[in-house]
């Protein structure tokens, strides 16, 4: 049997822990997520239900609880076509240029990110993720064939009107194509395939 060197091992161990810690998932529904849709969602969605939820965990951290309210008739497969509200509530403090950074990455891995959009589509990102503590919640409402809302707590920060931008960010979650797969099937658990 051929031996490994220290290194070695150490890279295997390394690669093994970060594989199976990177992005764990709970895939039981959070506590701290409401089951009733929140004000901004009710009034966007006003016959809004919960999909499904899950929990974004990176290596041992906790990041964030999400839910997916839709309204009736959303189909998972043609998700683009119907407006629903995707709400993130966060278990850590992060800054709000991390929010971009990582979401623009995201954007980047799915859809692809038009060189002439990422300027604009950074900007739309910066104006509406600020900081956030443990316990802050951002909602994104996806708008077909118009673009985006996103909320603060419950309160609106910011309009995106730009369809192709709402897509490619909704996709970071709901394409089938997500680094996240668990918590896009979380997520659509109660949606019509």
């Amino acid at each position: 049997m051929a031996r490994r060197n220290p290194l070695q091992w150490r890279r295997t161990a390394r690669a093994l822990l970060l594989g199976a810690a990177a992005l764990q998932l709970s895939l039981a529904g959070s506590s701290a997520l409401a089951t009733t849709a929140p004000s901004e969602v009710a009034q966007a969605l006003p016959q809004a239900e919960m999909a499904g939820s899950g929990r974004m965990r990176y290596l041992f951290w906790d990041v964030f609880d999400a839910a997916l309210w839709v309204s009736p008739g959303f189909a998972a497969s043609k998700y683009t076509e119907h407006p629903f509200a995707l709400e993130l509530r966060y278990l850590r403090k992060l800054s709000g240029a991390e929010l971009v950074a990582s979401s623009l990455q995201e954007m980047r891995r799915v859809r692809g990110l038009d060189p002439a959009k990422e300027e604009a589509w950074s900007a739309a990102m910066r104006s509406a993720f600020p900081d956030v503590e443990p316990g802050d919640r951002i909602t994104g409402e996806h708008r077909p064939g118009v673009g985006a809302r996103f909320y603060f707590n419950g309160r609106l920060r910011v309009v995106v009107d730009d369809a192709n931008f709402s897509r490619a960010f909704f996709a970071i979650w709901l394409s089938p194509d997500t680094s996240e797969p668990r918590l896009r099937n979380a997520l659509l658990q109660g949606g019509t395939s």
